[in-house]
């Protein structure tokens, strides 16, 4: 994310400062509109980030806190997933499974 992903913060701490982020081409804030759960989060984001308030880094730090923990949720509930889970979604939805 830090190295990657195209933001739309200016050349400069004071450019950003004077102009703003274009939010239009930001990347970052654009997948916190995908992965944020809140809403008004986002928009105190959006507002900061294109005033010149809040610099690029914190919204990539933020980014990679809220994907971190999308993993983290994914990673606990993939774990809790048996055989004999996959077995009962197979049998509710009428798969059959080859043995072997």
């Amino acid at each position: 994310v830090n190295r990657y992903a195209f933001s739309g913060g200016q050349d400069s701490i004071e450019l950003h400062r004077k102009y703003g982020a274009n939010l239009e081409v930001d990347i970052p804030v654009k997948y916190l509109g995908f992965f944020l759960e809140d809403d008004a989060e986002l928009e105190h984001i959006k507002m900061e980030y294109a005033a010149g308030r809040m610099l690029t880094g914190e919204v990539k730090k933020r980014l990679i806190e809220v994907l971190t923990e999308l993993v983290e949720r994914h990673r606990k509930a993939r774990a809790a997933v048996t055989d004999e889970v996959c077995g009962m979604v197979f049998y509710l939805h009428g798969i059959k499974v080859a043995a072997g």
